[in-house]
């Protein structure tokens, strides 16, 4: 993807990775997780991301950072997802918002960087327990399937 993003570094053997978003809110340490979800088969990877509580050190997937950088932190995971893939195979990435707004967000950061993102990646949301081709601003989506192509 050529989208302008943030660095970041790997750890836990591409598992986990880190960067920084950089705004008006100041600089917050972003957390991406990949999980082998349980006997998923194919394997699916539950994405799991968030700001890390400077405090407890522990992931926040419900905070509101508002950093007005949507679009490069987007970017950043997405960026995530291919290394991953590229160590660990070409898996399916399950990914949900922990709030049905948060979700939202995610659906319309996706269609935003709709162009870019469908050269990489194949994009599936989830609507009334079924799988369907993600189709920018159309319906509400529950969850997303992502893969690369």
């Amino acid at each position: 993807m050529n989208l302008e993003r943030y660095p970041y570094i790997n750890s836990n053997d591409f598992q986990d990775y880190e960067f920084y978003s950089d705004g008006p809110k100041g600089r917050i340490k972003k957390i991406v997780m990949f999980t082998k979800i349980p006997n998923s088969e194919p394997p699916i990877y539950n994405l799991g991301f968030g700001d890390q509580d400077p405090h407890s050190g522990e992931t926040d997937d419900v905070v509101v950072s508002n950093n007005e950088d949507r679009d490069i932190v987007l970017a950043t995971v997405a960026n995530t997802i291919v290394e991953f893939c590229n160590h660990y195979g070409n898996h399916y990435i399950y990914a949900k918002g922990s709030t049905t707004a948060r979700t939202r967000l995610y659906q319309m950061g996706i269609a935003g960087l709709w162009e870019e993102i469908s050269k990489d990646f194949d994009v599936y949301g989830l609507k009334d327990n079924d799988w369907h081709l993600f189709k920018p601003n159309t319906i509400n989506y529950e969850a997303f399937l992502v893969r690369q192509k």
